[in-house]
């Protein structure tokens, strides 16, 4: 089941490389008609050269996806931890998947147990995307004018700071990304959304180690909220904010009250700085 799963998003993400891949060889972005992506799962049935284009896109962020999960996967097992390998999941458009995950089949009893679990995937991940995301900006170009166009994917902040340097002056709508940048985009992404601190993502994770399962139950709820409130201005985190509001506030329990490292404590700013760097309040939108 890994294996079959990684391939159709090897597929998946591949065609949509291909889409990103052919739109900006032309100097233009990607347009939401689809056009590009039944062109490419077309290509599937004779696997016409051009399809492996997208290989500059499906290659770096399936990398980024792999470290994320087996930096968790890793620390499982270092743990003594029952993890399982990870389950991806393809989807046939934006982006050609929605992720991966591991399952953790035994129960956590340390706090630094959980901690160390929770952090390793983000901290994997974002190490990882860094050298893509530099050089796939230095692969991008700067349009004569203004990208004017259908799909408008958000800038995080850490993608804006290389952006400056490498277009220092240049306005960001003026910007065409290499798909590798794209790839690099997609991996600061899943990185922001698994650090939201709430439930049993990686951020809620941290949080319940390090404060406890009061302040994770208070926390979980406030992130909801905000959430909430944010669906006003990007309506698929009311998605969010309903599934986080009535199953993601729990979290098992942990009966070990021993408070965490001060090392541990310093990569919660860490892993704050790499939340900050890579969320994108309105991540794609159809303008």
């Amino acid at each position: 089941m890994h294996a079959v799963l990684f391939c159709a998003t090897f597929i998946s993400t591949t065609v949509f490389g291909f889409a990103l891949f052919h739109a900006f060889s032309f100097h233009r972005p990607i347009t939401p008609d689809a056009t590009e992506l039944l062109e490419g799962y077309g290509l599937l049935a004779h696997l016409d050269t051009q399809l492996w284009s997208g290989l500059s896109f499906s290659l770096p962020l399936l990398i980024i996806l792999l470290c994320h999960e087996f930096g968790h996967y890793f620390e499982c097992r270092r743990h003594g931890l029952d993890a399982t390998l990870p389950f991806f999941l393809p989807f046939p458009t934006l982006f050609g998947t929605l992720g991966a995950f591991i399952r953790i089949r035994s129960p956590f009893y340390t706090r630094e147990d959980l901690f160390d679990v929770g952090i390793s995937g983000p901290i994997a991940g974002f190490l990882a995307l860094l050298p893509f995301l530099v050089t796939g900006v230095l692969l991008s170009h700067v349009s004569p004018v203004p990208v004017n166009t259908q799909l408008v994917f958000g800038t995080p902040l850490l993608l804006r700071i290389v952006e400056s340097i490498r277009f220092p002056g240049v306005d960001p709508s003026r910007i065409l990304l290499h798909p590798m940048a794209m790839a690099a985009l997609g991996g600061m992404f899943a990185t922001a959304l698994n650090l939201l601190p709430m439930g049993q993502l990686d951020g809620g994770h941290i949080v319940y180690a390090a404060a406890g399962a009061r302040s994770h139950r208070i926390v979980s709820t406030a992130v909801a909220i905000t959430l909430g409130i944010l669906g006003f201005v990007y309506w698929p985190w009311w998605v969010w904010a309903v599934v986080m509001f009535f199953l993601g506030r729990r979290h098992p329990l942990i009966y070990d009250r021993t408070p965490i490292s001060h090392g541990r404590l310093t990569l919660c700013a860490a892993a704050l700085l790499m939340f900050v760097l890579s969320i994108s309040w309105v991540p794609v939108r159809v303008a």
